[in-house]
């Protein structure tokens, strides 16, 4: 099985997946990451050298250009959702699941936020780009996970697999 998380910066795709990856033996593959190692440069580097579609570009690339174990998981960057192209691919090869957390817990988790290479940060700030990916991730999901402030990641790696039966 493929389980892909989309989500928001901040909604814990990167922690739930390394530990529902780790809970069954899967491959963990983390989508930033890849996009840091295919084109060598931290993501708010390639933000702030060559702009938000050089970005969303690189990620599209990674995405589509990955290798996919038959038993994986993926967690997203934030901005996929933009690729109709990648999500796309993600669709057709593994089941995707949106953490929909609210904006409050977003906040108060992204301490790193002018570091972490957002795309549209800048021009529509943080609440705009929540308002405006909330529709997207929905209508891209198969399945929605709903991720209170209280939850730890271990409760959100539990919804995830009552949802997909693991």
């Amino acid at each position: 099985m493929r389980i892909t998380l989309i989500g928001m910066p901040g909604a814990g795709k990167s922690s739930a997946g390394q530990k529902l990856a780790s809970l069954f033996g899967y491959e963990f593959i983390d989508t930033d990451k890849l996009v840091i190692d295919d084109s060598g440069k931290d993501l708010q580097d390639i933000v702030n050298d060559l702009g938000d579609i050089a970005l969303l570009k690189a990620e599209e690339q990674s995405i589509i250009n990955m290798k996919l174990e038959d038993n994986c998981i993926i967690a997203t960057g934030g901005s996929v959702v933009y690729s109709e192209k990648a999500m796309n691919f993600l669709k057709e090869h593994s089941v995707i699941i949106y953490l929909d957390v609210p904006f409050g817990t977003i906040v108060s988790r992204l301490s790193n936020l002018t570091t972490r290479g957002v795309v549209g940060l800048k021009e529509k700030g943080l609440h705009g780009l929540y308002e405006e990916r909330t529709g997207l991730y929905r209508s891209f999901a198969d399945y929605t996970i709903e991720v209170s402030r209280k939850d730890k990641v271990i409760d959100v790696v539990k919804k995830i697999r009552q949802k997909v039966m693991l």
